[in-house]
């Protein structure tokens, strides 16, 4: 089918099609939207295809609704375009939606607390091994001292103080870059002076 003979329902069909079954992110639905741009509609070929997914790989955002986004401004202009978008990202937000929606209406379920009981000890695990490889990281990195300083200094900016996380992030990384300038210059000091 030629791009000039597209219909908004072929734009629709296609672009529900890689929504739905392209799990996993930008990666696992690029071969998808190829296959129904390329050989099921021929609405471009290869080249051109591989020129489109290489702009949308320069540009910020994720990619398949990039893709979706041109493959629709080309076939019928900016109405296109947006139906495209829709057609791509609204059935799986509707389904996200509906899932959430019956994981809450079933919150006081037993089965639904064991599944989130059984899963919080995993999430608290893999926090804690975090944890402890910032902290080996900074033991390293800044020494025994600084590093139960800067431990203990966290801790009461977001318990005690109530610093919201991002600013306490924000804060530490100034000061690591400002550390990282300060090593710097003691070691050419050091250098010069031997």
């Amino acid at each position: 089918m030629a791009a000039g003979s597209a219909t908004y329902r072929h734009i629709v069909f296609a672009m529900v099609r890689t929504g739905i079954l392209g799990y996993g992110g930008g990666p696992s639905v690029i071969p998808l939207i190829r296959y129904e741009a390329v050989t099921r509609y021929r609405w471009l070929d290869d080249d051109e295809f591989g020129e489109t997914l290489a702009l949308a790989n320069a540009l910020p955002g994720p990619i398949a609704p990039k893709m979706a986004a041109y493959l629709g401004y080309k076939l019928k202009g900016s109405i296109g375009a947006t139906v495209a978008i829709l057609a791509h990202i609204l059935p799986t937000s509707l389904a996200v939606i509906a899932l959430l929606g019956t994981l809450y209406s079933l919150q006081h379920s037993k089965i639904v607390a064991g599944m989130i009981a059984a899963v919080r000890p995993v999430i608290f695990v893999m926090l804690a091994m975090m944890a402890y490889e910032f902290i080996a990281k900074a033991w390293k990195g800044l020494g025994k001292a600084f590093a139960l300083l800067f431990s203990a200094a966290a801790f009461a900016l977001l318990f005690f103080a109530n610093v919201h996380p991002g600013i306490v992030v924000v804060l530490f990384l100034g000061y690591g870059a400002f550390h990282l300038t300060l090593v710097e210059r003691y070691r050419r000091r050091k250098d010069t002076s031997a």
